[in-house]
């Protein structure tokens, strides 16, 4: 029986997300280990899904009995859950308030303008530009744009950043564990390893609280993105602790089954590295998988990393839970703009005049 089987949920997805094989990717890692991928980035038709709507599914349902007409959310300037909560608002006929604080130290010119702010603005959600730093915890910006929506008369339903500390913050991805045993029993064979990013928390604490009622919790790998790994890890735990308590689980989950990696989150949250964009290019050049700069190109870079340095045992098949977010890789196209373009040099005819000459004294290009 479900763990979730007590629970009320509103359908935002389509169902179950496709298990795909990376074929070609696993042949560009050495092909010792096979690498599949649970593509969670196509889950649904509001605005390009991704994993926010696991969980808003289980939210949804208190939101709508609360007798909310505003959600009201926060993120970083590009953040994936606050399109996705824009992107619900709409679907039920709420409105929406989402604080977008500066948590990322990346300055694109069109960074607050392109993916998923873009997206949010066009789905008629309140935009709110706040200049403060970085910080999964609950902010006084979003506690504030609460206020606001009771000062002018609505009645808010507050969702955490990530809806991760939300008490239904975690079934979502208990249902995606639960999912991937029953795709197992049609593939006819087991996952040695899955591979999620986490940041907020609560998508690995629901896998790891689903997959601890299957006994392999601790073959949950979550790559750390957020840099700041106590209190990722002290969130999570919390998290696990409230999600097995709410869906009866029956026994406490160990520390030891509770796995983050943090060697991939450098430089900062939100800023990739030569790395995380050289593992963006691969998963792109082998198998068309668009994965983003913040999130799943760090957990991508942890899977290729890992994966080459000889972790997984050979033979291992490993799942890696594609969370969505490529809308966000728009904003940060500077890291791009040279891929593929040709190395040729440029004709003298053409070259840019130096500082000490006007155009008007050059000589014609065409006498």
């Amino acid at each position: 029986m479900s763990l979730l089987a007590k629970f009320e949920r509103y359908p935002l997805t389509f169902g179950t997300t496709p298990i795909e094989h990376l074929p070609r990717l696993s042949a560009a890692l050495g092909g010792k280990v096979q690498v599949y991928a649970k593509r969670d980035d196509c889950n649904s038709g509001l605005a390009m899904g991704g994993n926010k709507l696991r969980k808003l599914e289980y939210i949804v349902p208190d939101a709508i009995a609360s007798g909310a007409d505003t959600l009201v959310s926060i993120g970083g300037v590009q953040s994936n859950h606050t399109r996705m909560v824009a992107a619900t608002a709409a679907k039920i006929g709420m409105k929406c308030v989402v604080i977008q604080e500066k948590w990322v130290p990346h300055y694109d010119a069109v960074y607050d303008r392109v993916g998923n702010i873009l997206l949010t603005r066009l789905m008629g959600a309140d935009s709110r530009l706040v200049d403060d730093g970085f910080d999964i915890g609950i902010r006084k910006s979003w506690e504030d744009a609460i206020q606001s929506v009771k000062d002018a008369g609505g009645k808010p339903y507050p969702i955490p950043a990530g809806a991760s500390v939300h008490k239904f913050g975690g079934l979502g991805y208990v249902g995606f564990a639960e999912e991937v045993a029953n795709q197992e029993a049609e593939l006819g064979f087991t996952f040695d390893y899955i591979i999620v990013c986490v940041v907020t928390g609560s998508t690995q604490a629901g896998m790891v609280v689903g997959f601890a009622a299957q006994g392999r919790a601790d073959r949950v790998i979550g790559i750390d993105a957020s840099g700041t790994l106590d209190q990722t890890r002290a969130q999570v735990r919390r998290i696990v602790d409230d999600t097995a308590a709410l869906v009866g689980l029956g026994r406490a989950v160990r520390d030891d089954e509770i796995v983050i990696n943090p060697d991939y989150a450098y430089p900062a949250y939100g800023v990739p590295s030569n790395e995380t964009n050289d593992a963006i290019r691969l998963a792109a050049r082998t198998e068309a998988m668009i994965t983003d700069p913040v999130y799943e190109g760090k957990s991508m870079q942890g899977l290729i990393d890992l994966t080459r340095k000889g972790f997984f045992p050979e033979g291992s098949k490993i799942l890696y839970a594609h969370l969505g977010g490529a809308p966000a890789i728009n904003g940060y196209s500077y890291y791009y703009k040279d891929d593929g373009a040709p190395t040729r040099p440029q004709p003298a005819a053409i070259s840019e005049p130096r500082e000490s000459e006007s155009q008007e004294t050059l000589p014609p290009l065409f006498p």
